[in-house]
């Protein structure tokens, strides 16, 4: 276990031994989460990029393209099915 202090600014040094046992690096972005009793620190990972063709046709869907209207008469189908029943 290491202690260390928060700063006026509220920063806080993470001991060496910890930051080498993490792999984290000067400059690493962290999320900082709110468990209740403590903060939990987790590095920040970069989504990688991605362009629309490459995520184009993922779905697999095989029919016709569906116009606006049709989905969101889909949608309305579904949320009166889920809500009265389908009645």
């Amino acid at each position: 276990m290491e202690i260390t202090k928060i700063s006026s600014e509220g920063q806080v040094i993470i001991p060496e031994e910890l930051l080498k046992a993490s792999g984290w690096e000067v400059g690493q972005e962290l999320i900082a989460i709110n468990m209740g009793d403590g903060i939990l620190l987790k590095p920040k990972k970069p989504f990688a990029e991605i362009t629309l063709n490459d995520v184009a046709g993922c779905l697999k869907y095989q029919g016709l393209p569906k116009s606006l209207e049709d989905m969101n008469d889909a949608i309305r189908q579904g949320v009166e099915e889920s809500w009265y029943g389908g009645n």
